[in-house]
């Protein structure tokens, strides 16, 4: 029987006294490649992956397949670059929830909702999904039906468009390859080229405004949120049945609240753009 690790020993990047005993080459390889591409400002190939971690070409290429093959990994379309996947997020997610995103933007969306008086959301993109990670629900009784853990098609609502909007047209594409889009209202994109259109307009005018664009009767306004490296990571919205806004104030007061509160989390995360 293998005895109990001495927990004192458990100390990262301190070899225990059994160290080799205890060390898992591969998955300590395995790990090493998440980390590198975590810190990468792209994507890399499999020979790059070898040299940065200090492997053999094969011995990479077999990481990447079992990675990419789990979901932990993303391939470019052809195959040669490779990112970090959605399946990461899973690994991370009790973290997650307890010491970054969802953390560093509960302030931030309270005072929003005590601002507007409308539902604040904070959602994330996973593959083809929106999943809200964090609803603060509005005081005024106009309730959201979008809680923490929900999750709706990307191509079907302003905040989903937000999140695209930081991909290429080819990993769209890619995404998007089954030609298969669902339609929420008749507003929904029917097609991979309207739904580019919506994403290109959301990510050159900042925001989305919406009025029954996901349900009939309901309104929203979102913003993205970008990370120290500015690339979209999250998006945050108001959003609520009709009767909760002031439409004549939606581009004087909406709006500007909606956009300083993501601004607010995104430089909560290291995210400050050049003036």
């Amino acid at each position: 029987m293998t005895a109990p690790i001495d927990r004192q020993k458990l100390i990262p990047g301190v070899p225990a006294e059994n160290h080799e005993s205890y060390l898992v080459p591969g998955l300590e390889r395995g790990l090493r490649v998440l980390e590198v591409l975590a810190a990468a400002e792209r994507g890399l190939t499999v020979r790059e992956l070898a040299q940065r971690i200090g492997i053999g070409r094969s011995s990479a290429f077999r990481l990447v397949y079992t990675l990419r093959f789990m979901g932990f990994l993303e391939g470019s379309p052809d195959e040669r670059v490779y990112r970090l996947g959605p399946r990461v997020l899973n690994l991370g997610f009790a973290y997650l929830n307890g010491q970054s995103l969802i953390q560093v933007a509960q302030g931030v969306l309270e005072a929003l909702r005590d601002a507007t008086g409308v539902s604040a959301h904070l959602a994330i993109r996973d593959r083809r999904d929106v999943l809200f990670l964090d609803c603060v629900q509005s005081r005024s009784g106009y309730l959201t039906t979008f809680n923490t853990g929900t999750r709706l098609p990307a191509s079907v609502m302003p905040m989903g468009w937000l999140l695209l909007s930081d991909m290429s047209a080819r990993e769209m594409a890619d995404l998007y390859r089954d030609g298969a889009l669902p339609a929420r209202t008749p507003d929904s994109p029917a097609d991979l080229a309207t739904l580019m259109r919506n994403v290109a307009q959301a990510a050159a005018l900042g925001h989305v405004v919406s009025r029954g664009m996901v349900d009939r009767g309901g309104s929203s306004v979102a913003a993205p949120v970008f990370d120290q490296s500015g690339h979209v990571v999250a998006a945050i919205d108001i959003s609520g049945p009709d009767v909760a806004f002031r439409f004549d104030e939606m581009d004087s007061f909406y709006v500007p609240e909606v956009l300083k509160a993501a601004r607010a989390i995104s430089e909560r995360l290291g995210y400050f753009p050049a003036a």
